[in-house]
């Protein structure tokens, strides 16, 4: 299967620059993965759409203000951005300008609150910095850092906390698990007042998500390594959801992912604390993942490709030449869409 075959025309207007003024005010469109058909609706809505017994499983990884503006010690200004903790305050970052802080390069941030020293080189130009700090390094990255955006927005946040979702509370992400954003804490009572059950997993989104997919052929690409977690509690109520033959719905693909790599043949998970690089992409056989909510991704990624996988190429396709033509919003701040399978009921309009 080619790179190309998951192309598609996007206007450059319909990528959304800001986040909307109340979250759950996007659009939201139903795709049903079996036939293809669609609907369009709002997220407000979403109750709805689930059942009681259902269970929603959300990444719970908060977004890094991991983006540090500083200073050589020769005073020339250095923009870090932090992508993986290697542990005692060692960090794998990418630093502008890369030629100007080979190792051994001592930075500064703020007023010396924080500083750090270049100690290796590695792969793709990345740099190791070793930081010291007085104090708890996430409380002063908090203090000196700015959340990184992806790179096609354009437009200055007003507020850091609309690129976090309302149950983010594990640091340790360089981007947003963004399908989560559409939700509000009143949203969140509406789905637990209507029996759907809500679980958590954490992934943490590294920037290799907005890494393009250069290979021709989409199996010679080399998925990123994300970091993720399943608690023991979270399995054993998804275990207990499966054997009972209720459905579950992931909040985007970072939770997508995680409960596929841990999944079993027969769709059972255990506790999970790993490293995973799963690519999931048109012929994958989905072992525990049913419904899917999701934003509108970039043309030729690796997340339209598992939205594919779920639903069909052409019926995602086809989709989003739908959403374009109705004028959604794209990506981060863009709008939602639920891809799922209906009951004989609801397709004859029961709910």
């Amino acid at each position: 299967m080619k790179t190309r075959d998951f192309y598609f025309e996007l206007p450059e207007e319909l990528i959304a620059q800001t986040p909307l003024q109340d979250r759950s005010s996007s659009r939201l469109m139903l795709l049903d993965k079996d036939t293809g058909e669609v609907e369009h609706s709002v997220f407000s809505r979403l109750p709805e759409y689930l059942r009681a017994g259902d269970c929603l499983v959300m990444n719970d990884s908060r977004v890094l203000p991991a983006r540090l503006i500083g200073r050589r010690a020769t005073g020339g200004a250095v923009e870090v951005l932090l992508l993986t903790d290697l542990g005692g305050g060692m960090w794998e970052c990418l630093t502008r300008p890369g030629r100007k802080t080979p190792v051994g390069t001592e930075l500064y941030f703020g007023d010396g609150e924080l500083s750090g020293e270049v100690v290796e080189a590695v792969s793709d130009g990345n740099k190791r910095i070793r930081f010291r700090c007085e104090g708890i390094f996430l409380e002063v990255l908090e203090r000196l850092g700015r959340v990184p955006l992806p790179p096609y927005i354009k437009a200055e946040l007003q507020d850091p906390e609309r690129y976090q979702t309302v149950y983010a509370r594990n640091p340790g992400s360089a981007a947003a698990p963004t399908a989560g954003l559409h939700f509000t804490p009143q949203l969140l009572d509406e789905l637990r007042t209507k029996g759907v059950e809500l679980l958590y997993v954490t992934l943490h989104v590294g920037l290799g998500t907005f890494r393009p997919v250069k290979e021709e052929e989409i199996t010679d690409h080399e998925m990123h390594a994300e970091f993720c977690r399943i608690p023991p509690e979270t399995a054993e109520r998804l275990n207990a959801a499966k054997r009972e033959g209720r459905r579950i719905v992931s909040v985007g693909t970072t939770s997508c992912r995680t409960l596929e790599a841990a999944a079993d043949e027969a769709g059972f998970l255990r506790p999970f604390a790993e490293w995973v690089n799963i690519f999931i992409y048109p012929g994958y056989r989905f072992k525990c993942v049913d419904a899917l909510i999701t934003n509108f991704h970039l043309p030729e990624s690796t997340l339209i490709m598992l939205v594919s996988a779920l639903a069909g190429r052409e019926h995602v396709l086809e989709a989003y030449r739908t959403a374009v033509e109705h004028r959604y919003r794209f990506f981060s701040f863009g709008d939602a869409m639920f891809i799922r399978s209906r009951t004989p009921e609801e397709a004859n309009g029961a709910g």
